[in-house]
């Protein structure tokens, strides 16, 4: 079996979309002839062609970002064309596309109108985008009933990273479709160790954190504010690590200013977020309707964090409340301050953080949702 992916993003960018993408075509390889990658080149020093393994290349097309995390392809550029000529002489026997806001998919469904193949969907929001302004907002509402709608419709099968996700593709295309959950790489998880500046730079804190991309949506103001109200005296025993980049970097990064507990990090690498949060004793998880399904959220919960959260991003598909995390029903900061001020007051956080590792390690695993991609593939081609 030969699969063209188009990919909205790939490694070395971050973000859990990347990770999903990867890991599954890491995965997947061991049981197809070929897997391409379409995909924009970005950050822009990334090579145009790279051979991860005999089984996979990426192919990455200039682009920009017309707003952060949303890439643009430049299609006034000759090499786009030749790129996009290129991946027209292949032969695969599947298309896959990811999320339906991003131009990506809808370049799969042309290609698989004009060369009358399969389309496979995987879908990775579960609401409406939210961006900084209602204006933009409104326009991704619209491209989502527009072009999101059609790739939808037209693909030959929708998958859904989860239940929510499910929700909201109901909304535009009522055909049935599995939920398949992601993997973990756990085993890439437990060769790290923990972030030995963490205990030299705050020592005898309590470490909260959150990591993700920095858009309205996530909720992270909400839980910023809620740092904020806490007591003086409890902020003083905390570090609220902020990690990651988007949109609402410099807003947020004004509102921490007069807050010494809260430290704004950035992008950093998997690797350094993964020793920061084996590194770390309380996970914030503040997201609004949006995303998927967090895979932060899941690497937090491996890198046992006690987690305060929202149902939204899947959460609630994986928080038992009270026995593997805290569940708010929704992103609040008095709601998220409450709750912070109920795990610093316990003895000991080892509970939730044991059943929250087991959680992750028994139900997010390749090799079962492997073979139920591979399943939908063999059935989509007779």
């Amino acid at each position: 079996m030969k699969i063209l992916i188009f990919s909205p993003y790939y490694p070395p960018h971050t973000g859990g979309l990347e990770s999903h993408a990867a890991e599954f075509n890491n995965h997947l390889s061991n049981f197809t002839e070929k897997i391409w990658v379409f995909t924009p080149q970005l950050p822009q020093n990334t090579p145009e062609n790279e051979i991860i393994n005999p089984n996979i290349e990426i192919i990455r097309f200039p682009a920009f970002e017309i707003i952060p995390n949303y890439p643009i392809p430049k299609f006034w550029k000759i090499k786009f064309w030749k790129l996009l000529v290129k991946i027209f002489h292949q032969n695969p026997d599947i298309i896959v596309s990811r999320t339906r806001f991003f131009l990506t998919s809808l370049l799969a469904l042309l290609y698989v109108k004009i060369k009358k193949k399969k389309l496979i969907h995987i879908e990775h929001g579960s609401d409406y985008v939210q961006l900084s302004s209602q204006f933009k907002t409104n326009i991704a509402k619209i491209y989502d009933w527009t072009f999101g709608l059609l790739v939808f419709r037209f693909s030959n099968q929708n998958i859904a990273i989860s239940q929510a996700v499910k929700k909201f593709i109901l909304k535009f295309d009522q055909r049935s479709m599995p939920v398949i959950y992601r993997g973990l790489e756990t085993k890439e998880i437990d060769k790290i160790n923990k972030y030995p500046e963490i205990d030299k730079q705050y020592p005898n804190k309590t470490i909260l954190v959150f990591v993700g991309r920095l858009y309205k949506w996530k909720g992270v103001e909400n839980s910023i504010l809620a740092v904020k109200s806490l007591p003086k005296e409890l902020k003083e025993k905390i570090v609220f690590l902020i990690i990651g980049d988007g949109e609402d970097f410099f807003r947020l990064q004004k509102l921490t200013e007069s807050e010494n507990c809260i430290k704004m990090l950035g992008n950093l690498p998997r690797e350094k977020v993964w020793s920061i949060l084996k590194s770390s004793d309380i996970y914030l998880h503040s997201a609004n309707p949006g995303g998927g399904l967090s895979t932060s959220l899941l690497e937090a919960m491996y890198c046992r964090c006690a987690v305060i959260a929202t149902p939204n991003e899947g959460a609630d598909e994986v928080i038992e409340n009270q026995k593997n995390g805290l569940l708010i029903k929704k992103s609040e900061p008095q709601l998220i301050s409450q709750k912070i001020q109920e795990l610093l007051a316990m003895n000991s956080l080892e509970s939730y953080q044991t059943e929250a590792q087991q959680t992750v390690e028994n139900k997010f695993k390749w090799e079962s949702s492997i073979k139920q991609y591979e399943k939908i593939f063999k059935n989509v081609l007779q």
